[in-house]
């Protein structure tokens, strides 16, 4: 199953050097400019790696880029974005591993029935494009978590602000800004719905025009009557039945592996051509 057919266009090969000798006098001179240069291009090659995989977008993430990733939801195969396996190493409560099989995986579609009406109104002014849904199980389908990726309309600096908003004002953690399981009949996850959220995080990206959530919950279809967002969940001494439980693990731990695989896709899309 794939949102669309994968870019195919083959890569553009790195230039060759040209051969050409200089004069016997200038050779040493030569080779140490040229050490400078590889490792120069070997630093601000990594400096841009890293900044993709941390979230720092750095001074190389260029506009062309930001733009090359948000139409990721058209141009790659789900497997990609949603891996039908996701490990975690030391995602759960005390650094224990975690294993997530997918289970269903939505249509795309807008944003309509995808967040509480609060949670919309905060996240309208950067518009919804495209939303991508997938539900996962955990190992021993206890849990079940649905993990999203809202491709925005809007440029970097408005992500930016948003952002900035959710951070200063906490919005991540407020139980009336909670984003909407997706539940799969036929599945663990049927009975998924919004009583049954127990724990959740939303991140909004800077680097691609993305808002990456996970929502998570019990797969015996539970009423959950205080659901805790990850952050609070993972908290040492939380007492709340989403913290005895890991749910707050589950959800960040999956969105965590999902935002990453998502930026590799990207890295490796800016690299191809046009």
């Amino acid at each position: 199953m794939t949102f669309a057919q994968p870019d195919t266009s083959p890569w553009t090969p790195t230039e060759s050097y040209d051969g050409r000798r200089r004069p016997r006098s200038t050779k040493a001179r030569a080779a140490a400019v040229a050490v400078c240069v590889v490792l120069g291009v070997g630093l601000i090659g990594g400096a841009a790696a890293g900044s993709w995989l941390t979230g720092d977008a750095g001074a190389d993430t260029s506009r062309d880029t930001f733009a090359v990733a948000g139409q990721l939801w058209h141009g790659v195969p789900v497997d990609e974005l949603f891996p039908p396996t996701v490990r975690g190493e030391g995602a759960g409560p005390g650094g224990t591993d975690r294993t997530w099989t997918r289970i269903a995986v939505a249509p795309d579609s807008g944003c309509a029935d995808a967040f509480d009406p609060l949670l919309r109104k905060a996240l309208a002014p950067v518009g919804c494009l495209r939303l991508l849904r997938a539900t996962y199980t955990d190992a021993t389908e206890s849990n079940v978590t649905t993990v999203g990726l809202m491709f925005t309309k809007t440029d970097a600096a408005t992500m930016t602000a948003l952002r900035n908003r959710f951070t200063k004002d906490g919005l991540d953690r407020r139980t009336d800004l909670m984003p909407r399981p997706y539940a799969a009949e036929d599945t663990v996850a049927a009975g998924f719905g919004d009583e049954q959220r127990a724990s959740w995080t939303i991140s909004v990206l800077t680097d691609v025009p993305v808002v990456v959530y996970a929502v998570s919950g019990f797969a015996d279809g539970r009423t959950v009557t205080e659901p805790q967002s990850a952050e609070d969940a993972m908290k040492a001494g939380a007492t709340t039945a989403p913290a005895q439980s890991g749910l707050g693990h589950e959800a960040k731990g999956l969105a965590d592996r999902i935002e990453r695989g998502l930026r590799g896709t990207a890295a490796s899309a800016t690299e191809q051509p046009s």
